[in-house]
């Protein structure tokens, strides 16, 4: 029987990582026809929409295949009959970032993207935005498959389905992808002659890596990620310090990238600190900010129809890999191993069947099938009941805008160090956000009669700009 083509649309258009997901829908045509992408942003992303939209459009004249690129600023006209809806939108911008950043670090605590504070606020923020995104889907594209890339992606993605009660979703990173096409040349395997099985969450997950003979070679890779010769790359965004080698022994597997947050907590810590406290540099939301405008920069040329490859210093390598490849394996039921957040239904039995868990899975026409992975050691399983619990804390309390669960959830979270300076944190943070935490007013209100402000100078001026 022959498929329909396919209408995607794309929120968070006018993201620099729209010409990757461009690359990747150019490269997976034949299996995928697309007959029409719409990219869809708010007013404040108007320029850089049609700037990115413009290229976008280019790309697709420079291939054989003829796709029109729509922009609008409204998705309630993008949606009707869309088969995908991706997601890749930062609310509030990279000035929220900066604040998730600078706030906390200057109180000596973690200030990151999607861990410690940083990473609680943006859920806080982006989770009543996806819902409202997905009651409109209920409405418009029904049938539609919500593909989220959107940080925290684990925690949206489990939004989606406990609070907005869609199934329809797979939340995606690029993270994993990463180690499956650099980890094979390690040990001198094409990424096709390995298996591997993921487990836990995003962006706190472990691998376990096979043979084609089903001979376990995870502790093969290992050894070469201490070996000065070979290419243990991290992701561009997370700054590379050796975990201890005795420790991976012992688990036997290789952790995420993220999990330096955690297993080298204080040399993280420092680092972090350290780009804090030097103005030239700035946080890594400052660094990015100005790769964004070289970026943007770039994409304005004219005669520019490839993605390029500076693009690669933002930290989403391999996004295309993911999404596109998650798109084109559910339309034509290729069923795919793909490392995906989904349900669990039982894959992690240390988790609840009924929460949202990072793992390998078949994705093909009904969605993930998530593999087993089994029970974890006491160490490793300590350490997931605590994280997902509180993930589950914060989604939560950005439904519902509870500030006694959110201060639960800080003191939950690991790189919160607990007392009167997380509270603080918190307060802060309400303050600098107060724009998009709507749910949270009335506790803002309250903050702000009581004389709360920020401390740190770069993010207190941000807030009283209103960025």
């Amino acid at each position: 029987m022959e498929k329909k083509p396919v209408k995607i649309v794309t929120i968070g258009g006018g993201s620099s990582y729209t010409p990757e997901l461009m690359e990747g829908f150019i490269k997976r045509y034949e299996q995928l026809p697309i007959k029409e992408i719409w990219l869809v942003d708010i007013e404040e992303g108007k320029e850089k929409l049609e700037i990115v939209g413009k290229m976008a459009q280019r790309m697709w004249d420079a291939s054989p295949y003829d796709v029109k690129v729509h922009l609008t600023l409204d998705r309630r006209e993008a949606l009707p009959g869309a088969d995908f809806v991706t997601t890749q939108f930062r609310v509030g911008l990279l000035n929220a970032r900066i604040k998730d950043e600078r706030i906390p670090l200057s109180y000596g605590m973690l200030g990151q993207e999607t861990n410690g504070a940083g990473g609680m606020f943006k859920a806080f923020r982006t989770i009543p935005v996806i819902l409202g995104i997905v009651e409109d889907m209920k409405e418009l594209c029904p049938d539609a498959w919500l593909v989220n890339f959107t940080n925290p992606s684990g925690m949206v993605t489990e939004a989606v389905i406990r609070y907005g009660k869609w199934d329809k979703v797979i939340g995606l990173c690029n993270v994993p992808v990463g180690a499956m096409l650099r980890e094979p040349k390690m040990i001198g395997k094409e990424p096709e002659e390995l298996i591997y099985k993921f487990a836990g969450l995003n962006h706190f997950h472990w691998h376990k890596v096979f043979d084609l003979n089903g001979r376990d070679v995870t502790s093969e890779i290992i050894e070469k990620l201490y070996d000065p010769e070979a290419d243990a790359g991290t992701p561009a965004n997370v700054f590379d310090v050796k975990f201890f080698k005795e420790q991976l022994d012992q688990m036997g597997m290789i952790p995420c990238a993220y999990h330096r947050y955690y297993y080298r907590q204080e040399e993280m810590l420092n680092h972090a600190l350290e780009e804090y406290n030097d103005p030239e540099k700035g946080t890594r939301a400052q660094q990015v900010k100005k790769t964004e405008d070289e970026l943007f920069e770039l994409y304005k040329n004219p005669d520019l129809n490839e993605k390029p490859e500076q693009l690669a210093k933002r930290g989403g390598a391999h996004y295309s890999d993911a999404a596109c490849e998650t798109i084109a394996s559910i339309y034509g039921n290729k069923n795919t191993h793909i490392v995906v957040s989904t349900k669990n239904n039982g894959a992690v039995p240390d988790l609840p069947a009924d929460c949202v868990v990072e793992v390998s899975a078949h994705v093909g026409a009904c969605g993930a099938l998530p593999i087993a992975f089994g029970a974890l050691r006491p160490a490793e399983r300590g350490w997931l009941q605590v994280m997902k619990n509180m993930e589950l804390c914060v989604c939560e309390a950005a439904v519902t805008g509870d500030y006694g669960l959110a201060l639960q959830a800080f003191i939950l979270n690991p790189q919160v160090p607990s007392g009167e300076k997380a509270k603080r944190v918190l307060d802060e943070l309400l303050i600098a956000h107060k724009k998009y935490l709507p749910q949270f007013a009335e506790k803002i209100a309250e903050l702000e009669k009581e004389g709360v402000t920020v401390k740190d100078d770069v993010a207190r001026k941000l807030t009283e700009q209103g960025l």
